[in-house]
C-alpha cells in the first residue's frame, strides 16, 4: 500500500512540475529572445578544477532573467538544470564568467578521460530562450592547458555566478570488489 501511495504522489508531483514548467516557459508575443554573442571555455582539466565558462550576451528588450546550465555525462545521463539569476544591471548586456568547482561531494573521483558536455542558455522574463552554447570538457589527471582569454573576455573578469551541479561517478560501484554472500 505504501509503495502505491508513494508512486501516486510522485506522479502528481511530476505532472505539477511539467505543467508549471510549460506555463513558466511560454513566451510573450512581440518580445525578442536574448542572444549569446561570444563564448569561451577550456576543454580539459583535472577533477576538482575550477572551470570558468565565459559568455557575452545581449537582449534587445533588456529583460534577461536567468542563465540555465545543463550537464550531460555518458554513463549517467542529463543532470537537473542549474539556474543563475541575472542582476538588474546586467539584464540588457552581460559579459563575464560562470564558475563551476568540478569537485563533487557525490563522486569520490571522476576517472581520467571522462567527458561531460555543458550547455548554457539564457531566458528572459517573457520566457524566450537564447541560443544554446555547448562546452565539451574532459577530465585529465595532470595539468591544465595554458590559455589566453580571447577578446572580448580579456578586457574584464567579472563572475556572473556559480554553477551548482554535483557530478556522480557512474563507475564507482564497478570499482568495488564483489563477494558472494555466505
Amino acid at each position: 500500500m505504501k509503495r502505491k501511495t508513494f508512486a501516486t504522489v510522485l506522479a502528481v508531483l511530476a505532472m505539477a512540475f511539467l505543467l508549471g514548467a510549460s506555463v513558466w516557459a511560454q513566451s510573450k508575443t512581440g518580445t525578442k529572445a536574448p542572444i549569446i554573442t561570444h563564448s569561451f571555455a577550456i576543454e580539459k582539466g583535472y577533477y576538482g578544477y575550477v572551470w570558468k565558462i565565459y559568455i557575452e550576451a545581449e537582449d534587445p528588450d533588456g529583460d534577461m532573467a536567468r542563465i540555465v546550465s545543463t550537464v550531460d555525462q555518458p554513463g549517467w545521463g542529463r543532470y537537473f538544470p542549474d539556474t543563475i539569476l541575472i542582476k538588474p544591471q546586467d539584464q540588457n548586456r552581460l559579459r563575464g564568467y560562470l564558475q563551476w568547482n568540478t569537485f563533487s561531494k557525490n563522486a569520490n573521483h571522476i576517472r581520467d578521460f571522462t567527458e561531460i558536455t555543458l550547455g548554457v542558455s539564457i531566458f528572459d522574463k517573457a520566457g524566450n530562450e537564447s541560443n544554446v552554447v555547448v562546452f565539451p570538457f574532459e577530465f585529465i589527471s595532470r595539468g591544465v592547458p595554458r590559455y589566453e582569454l580571447p577578446s572580448p573576455f580579456s578586457e574584464s573578469d567579472k563572475r556572473l555566478g556559480y554553477i551548482h551541479i554535483n557530478l556522480y561517478n557512474p563507475y564507482a560501484a564497478s570499482l568495488e570488489v564483489w563477494e558472494p554472500r555466505r
